[in-house]
């Protein structure tokens, strides 16, 4: 999904950087072995996540520094979304705001 200039970079291309964590678990040593672990486990959910997750989280990130939370009106969720990015047409800024919400 392309905003134009939208303020968000999604990095979806992570294989590389799994197979990095994962030589690098294969030859930590065993205090290191922890922490490699804990990032590969947080690259690889990352990674399963859907498209339209990722989105949702950033579109509700954007309403909480606007200082509107998910039950919060609605029109002013996508008003706030539109101040973010101002090139977001008004139908796609409602349909993010209401996948985003849940509403």
């Amino acid at each position: 999904m392309l905003f134009g200039k939208a303020p968000v970079i999604v990095v979806r291309e992570s294989a590389e950087l799994v197979v990095i964590i994962q030589e690098a678990l294969a030859n930590a040593a065993p205090a290191e072995r922890a922490g490699l672990q804990q990032a590969l486990d947080l690259v690889e959910a990352q990674r399963a996540r859907t498209e339209d997750e990722v989105v949702s989280q950033w579109v509700r990130g954007v309403l909480a520094d606007a200082g509107i939370g998910t039950g919060g009106d609605h029109a002013e969720a996508v008003a706030a979304l539109r101040r973010a990015v101002p090139d977001l047409a008004l139908t796609t800024a409602n349909d993010l705001v209401s996948t985003a919400t849940g509403r």
